[in-house]
């Protein structure tokens, strides 16, 4: 008899010790927004607007706006039984006291060039997402392992800002801005 009871024993101590099946949930980012704020979050309903540029260009700029994007993520887990909840809340979001604009080129042209700055910050955003739902975390690193992604992430967005203001020349090749609308466009509305 006391064999079965340390079996039993054996079999819940390695029942316990099953690492917990790891769910992701994204959770929407659905605050409204506020025009007091500094941060305005993307909204693929609301465009940017020339308001949204409150920063003094330099005195010698290289351009003739500069839009101030970025993404990030926030989150917390929770454990519930035999499942580890991951809930992410994923922001992209510009800074309108970085963002600035020169008279010059204060106009829509422009201002879809801008756009699609920030458009492409959101498209990253989305494609970090993306990995994180499909990669498989485990419950000792997934910190890290979400991190790592992020960083990778950023610097993708980071080349791609790169690249398309490159071919683009800022958005005076308006063919190749063209180009990269369309890219971006469809891009988006695949994830």
């Amino acid at each position: 008899m006391p064999s079965k009871i340390i079996w039993t024993c054996c079999l819940l101590g390695s029942l316990m010790s099953t690492p917990p099946v790891i769910k992701v949930v994204f959770v929407p980012d659905n605050r409204p927004e506020n025009s007091q704020s500094d941060t305005l979050f993307y909204q693929s309903d609301r465009k940017l607007q020339w308001s949204d540029f409150q920063a003094a260009p330099p005195a010698h700029p290289k351009s003739g706006a500069v839009s101030y994007s970025s993404f990030a993520y926030v989150g917390g887990s929770i454990r519930k039984k035999d499942t580890l909840y991951i809930h992410l809340t994923l922001q992209a979001f510009h800074i309108k006291s970085a963002s600035w604009v020169t008279p010059a080129v204060r106009d829509d042209y422009s201002l879809a060039h801008e756009q699609l700055h920030f458009d492409i910050t959101w498209l990253v955003a989305l494609r970090f997402r993306k990995k994180i739902t499909n990669m498989e975390l485990t419950a000792d690193d997934y910190d890290s392992m979400i991190q790592y992604e992020y960083i990778e992430s950023f610097r993708e967005m980071n080349r791609l800002q790169e690249a398309y203001d490159n071919e683009t020349s800022h958005g005076l090749n308006h063919a190749a801005q063209l180009r990269w609308r369309e890219a971006i466009t469809d891009s988006l509305k695949t994830l």
